[in-house]
């Protein structure tokens, strides 16, 4: 079946209710009913919930075979957790048929990509897939489909009952005796811990893992003992120094810079640039600079943000420290200044992902976004977004809060080079949609800037504005003036991931790569 976006669906992935993308708020206003987990109750006092090794507590929580786990990734690259617990209930307790909900999966946990070549992780959830996992899932070795979700979808179908957690095991900078549970205060400290406190709610069981055991009560804390079964104290839970990776960086380019600057004029141009707005920025180099330049319109028209949302910087930190920034709503942090900040400051709150973006709930802090400005592998010249897959067709990417902040913003701008090396990033069809185009109003490129003809009214403030716009149809052309069209991918029949948008409805699939011929 064609969906709202013009891709093809097979229909045996439409069972069970499944439906296509029908478009922007399709589901608005319909009822769901939540899913609740299973857990055991604990009248009869206990001293501690202490287990001496991770299959103790694996154990005490009832692993099996063909159970569902998860855990968090707010220490990015430099997580131990995952691959730690994997190889414990793989190599040490022989599971099998394992499925994995993740937040993301990357180079910190490869060994999955072993498990899935030898059938033992059969299926996979997730919102990013990086690195040995995605090439694995892309050369068809997993047995099941993956199912990628934006940071609003996980915990949309966590709630829907989509997913159900058997285990939570999930890494914390220190922990009490009971559970209490942080990402701050330890020796290895990652921030926010967005990411694993609604999994501590909705696991019938929760494990935590901690390499610094404080004493009882570890208060505040973001995930509540109330949740958690077992607590494990290992050498070390990650190493925090790699949670900023190089896309996560501020950029010294000269190239991104020019447009981190068009960027915030066109943000200046428009009507919600006033006291009291609301921002975010997503992971790439330009779109994080953005937020420098800013500051000078800030002050200029002596107007503050009320809130900055999601994935945090130092960058955003500084702005609210100069008094800029009322509120940092704090998902995950990308570098260790953010992390700290967010221990210092009051002002500085985390919150979870299904506050910060679900679209099954009843209304998340992304509705509330005046701007967010984004990145892209690919845009096309119907404003669809891809952010998961390479040029070749190979997972390679993250959705993350993407597809989510720019459906609840005013305005959404991707900010992207016209071409990356010798390939074209403004193009006639994206290789995968992972953000529809009616959900993507300003394109900012290094050779000019574009605004989607379904926002007249942003057309009409950069005229007013001065500020040159020409069709995203020309920026394609120059695109393929400069390194040329490239050469259609050839794919096989074999599903390897499904795309779903927010609201759970199929965007788009991955198909596996078929290997070329001329």
């Amino acid at each position: 079946m064609i969906n709202a976006v013009g891709r093809d669906i097979p229909d045996y992935l439409l069972a069970n209710g499944k439906e296509v993308y029908h478009g922007k708020n399709y589901m608005d206003g319909q009822p769901l009913k939540k899913a609740t987990p299973t857990t055991v109750r604990h009248e009869k006092p206990q001293a501690d919930k202490l287990c001496a090794s991770i299959r103790e507590a694996a154990e005490k929580c009832g692993a099996h075979d063909g159970m569902t786990f998860s855990f968090h990734t707010e220490f990015r690259n430099g997580d131990y957790v995952a691959a730690m617990v994997c190889k414990v209930l793989v190599e040490e307790m022989g599971l099998k048929d394992l499925h994995v909900a993740a937040t993301s999966l990357g180079s910190a946990q490869d060994i999955f990509a072993d498990y899935m070549e030898q059938g033992i992780i059969v299926e996979a959830q997730t919102s990013g897939v990086r690195d040995r996992i995605g090439e694995a899932i892309s050369a068809g070795k997993l047995k099941n489909p993956a199912i990628i979700r934006s940071h609003g979808g996980r915990p949309r179908a966590v709630e829907a009952g989509e997913v159900h957690i058997d285990i939570a095991f999930l890494a914390a900078a220190t922990s009490d005796c009971c559970g209490n549970a942080k990402g701050t205060g330890g020796k290895n400290n990652c921030g926010s811990m967005g990411f694993a406190n609604h999994d501590a709610r909705f696991a019938d069981h929760t494990v935590i893992i901690t390499d610094t055991l404080v004493p009882f009560p570890n208060l505040p804390s973001s995930i509540s003992c109330i949740d958690v079964d077992a607590v494990c104290v290992v050498d070390e839970v990650g190493d925090p120094k790699k949670i900023a990776t190089k896309e996560a960086r501020m950029t010294q380019d000269p190239r991104e810079l020019m447009m981190a600057k068009n960027v915030a004029k066109v943000i200046a141009a428009t009507p919600w640039f006033k006291d009291g707005f609301s921002f975010q920025t997503g992971v790439g180099g330009p779109s994080l600079a953005v937020n420098r330049f800013l500051e000078d319109d800030m002050r200029k028209k002596n107007i503050k943000m009320s809130f900055a949302l999601g994935g945090t910087s130092s960058a955003i930190c500084a702005l609210q420290d100069k008094g800029l920034v009322d509120y940092i709503l704090d998902t995950q942090d990308f570098d260790q200044g953010a992390a700290a900040h967010l221990f210092t400051n009051p002002r500085h709150v985390e919150i979870d992902l299904s506050e910060y973006a679900n679209a099954g709930n009843k209304g998340a802090y992304v509705n509330k976004l005046d701007y967010v400005v984004l990145s892209a592998l690919e845009i096309d010249t119907k404003f669809n977004v891809n952010v998961i897959t390479g040029s070749d067709g190979v997972l390679r990417g993250a959705p993350g809060g993407h597809p989510d902040t720019a459906a609840g913003s005013k305005c959404c701008i991707i900010v992207t080079p016209l071409t990356r090396g010798r390939m074209a990033t403004v193009c006639k069809d994206v290789v995968t949609v992972t953000t529809p185009g009616d959900c993507v109003d300003v394109l900012v490129t290094d050779y000019g800037i574009a605004v989607n003809p379904l926002r007249p009214d942003i057309i009409e403030c950069l005229d007013k504005a001065g500020i040159r716009h020409v069709t995203i149809e020309s920026l394609q052309e120059k695109a393929y003036e400069l390194v040329g069209e490239p050469d259609p991918l050839q794919w096989e029949d074999q599903v390897v991931a499904i795309v779903e948008a927010r609201d759970g409805t199929v965007l788009d699939v991955v198909r596996k790569i078929k290997p070329y011929t001329f």
